[in-house]
């Protein structure tokens, strides 16, 4: 029976743990405390006071700036942030206290029960189709909500002048089923200007600047190191990914038929290409490349990046067109949880029970249609147009839609523009303000929370519990107060 190691952290506090790894990869040894409420990672090579400091660092004041500021408790379950750095004087090896990852972050049956839900196996055609039970992989709107939860992560990370510098699919768990997401491989955090990168990164999610001056030595003023910036490309793909299920610069174009490593370094260095450049059409991926469970994900003229919508359409042009080799032109975290909330308000569920992906995207047509198994919206569908005020009585365009269905929610973030739905809102205005019902063949938007709602055109307040009927051209003002909006209801029948 193995036997419990009792050490004391730099902080002074008891850390115990069983002396039995349980896993292990190319930098760390793993082991479980005796409850399994929290594991303790061993670095295998020596730390040198530099990386000591940043350990120092990481599980001290950085995770005191994160987790114990107001709000602090909702970062908790975004990322696997380490507690404490401890020493094995006995072995002379130094190691992080972490929290053992959330049960929802192992698959619960399948091929891999028992085995951590890494990101790659719901970021790849192949992997999803070849190895996953159709519940594991979730629905397309689940895919969004994970996606949020990251780029949330990432703003955060940013925010506090922190970079991963290995943002990864190896580096995020990710529960489909559930649409949650978590950040691992906290250590290895780079602080720019004072604790430089361990490692330059995951291949696929290497920026093309870090690849294309790799060869440089340290020191080089030439040399791109791991950053912030970088972060963005990575961010940018794990997206693009999570929602398309395809890398979005691996294609079919070869640019040194002669030596594969050197072809690997231009494709996704100096030379990449976004698949789906509208341009440049020299890298889309070739059929006779790809795998049959690689399709239909794979044949980007089936499922273009642009049934993501029109939001993350202008954010992958810049991230993969305008910043691909320009990194002050890439999309920051914070862009990305914007427009991937509000494509989430421009989601549809599938008429088809059988759709693999549930949800679609609308796409503004006269004829939407789930563009992943082909079915027709039929009936009569809502679009609300949402307004600002910038002055009294006077409302603008906000370049916004909330798309309707029966039972949907309305919450106050659409009501007011001044609520944003993110780890600060408060948990009264998390609360449904009303909802929206399709009843004897007209849609209805029942009055639940709202203190000032009206319906502009017969200039009538909608008391709580009552409602207004949505019909072509209806306004109704959701707020009065400073940020309320208006919206404007657009009916399209088919």
């Amino acid at each position: 029976m193995s036997k419990t190691i009792h050490l004391t952290a730099t902080d002074g506090t008891p850390v115990e743990f069983v002396d039995e790894v349980i896993g292990s990869g190319a930098m760390k040894e793993v082991y479980f405390s005796p409850d399994k409420s929290y594991v303790v990672a061993f670095f295998i090579k020596p730390q040198d006071s530099n990386s000591k400091e940043r350990l120092q660092n990481i599980t001290g004041v950085y995770r005191t700036r994160i987790f114990e500021q107001e709000g602090g408790d909702y970062w908790k379950n975004l990322f696997c942030w380490p507690t404490m750095m401890v020493e094995w004087k006995e072995k002379g090896k130094i190691g992080i206290v972490c929290p053992t990852y959330q049960k929802h972050f192992y698959f619960g049956s399948g091929k891999f029960k028992g085995k951590e839900k890494e990101g790659k196996w719901f970021a790849s055609a192949k992997l999803r189709n070849r190895f996953l039970e159709p519940e594991q992989k979730g629905t397309w709107l689940s895919h969004f909500h994970m996606c949020l939860q990251i780029a949330r992560a990432v703003r955060r990370m940013h925010a506090a002048g922190l970079a991963h510098s290995d943002l990864s699919y190896k580096n995020v768990l990710v529960d489909p089923q559930t649409g949650r997401a978590s950040i691992i491989d906290i250590d290895g955090l780079v602080v720019p200007g004072k604790f430089p990168p361990d490692v330059v990164g995951t291949p696929d999610f290497i920026a093309p600047e870090v690849l294309a001056t790799r060869s440089l030595k340290l020191g080089d003023p030439g040399k791109c190191l791991p950053g912030i910036k970088t972060d963005r490309h990575a961010l940018a793909v794990l997206i693009y990914m999570y929602l398309l299920y395809r890398h979005p610069l691996r294609g079919g174009k070869v640019h040194d038929v002669n030596d594969p490593q050197k072809d690997e370094e231009l494709s996704m260095g100096s030379r990449a290409l976004f698949i789906e450049h509208p341009a440049d059409k020299s890298n889309r991926p070739r059929f006779d490349q790809l795998s049959p469970a690689e399709l239909p994900q794979g044949d980007v003229s089936k499922l273009p990046y642009t049934i993501c919508g029109p939001y993350l359409k202008e954010l992958f042009n810049r991230a993969f067109i305008d910043g691909l080799h320009d990194p002050a032109k890439r999309p920051t975290a914070a862009e990305w949880e914007d427009a991937i909330i509000r494509t989430t308000d421009l989601m549809q569920p599938c008429q088809n029970p059988k759709c693999p992906a549930k949800w679609f995207v609308f796409d503004n047509s006269r004829r939407p249609r789930c563009p992943f198994c082909g079915t027709e919206f039929h009936g009569q569908l809502p679009v609300l147009n949402l307004y600002y005020s910038p002055k009294k009585g006077v409302f603008k365009p906000e370049n916004y839609r909330l798309m309707v269905y029966d039972k949907q929610s309305l919450y106050k973030w659409h009501a007011n523009r001044f609520v944003v739905p993110n780890e600060r809102i408060s948990a009264d205005d998390k609360k449904p303000v009303g909802d929206f019902h399709f009843l004897r063949g007209r849609w209805v938007l029942i009055n639940r929370r709202l203190d000032n709602l009206y319906d502009k055109d017969a200039d009538k307040k909608i008391e709580k519990g009552d409602y207004v009927e949505l019909t072509d051209g209806r306004k109704i003002l959701l707020d009065t107060a400073d940020g309320g909006r208006l919206i404007v209801v657009q009916l399209v029948s088919n």
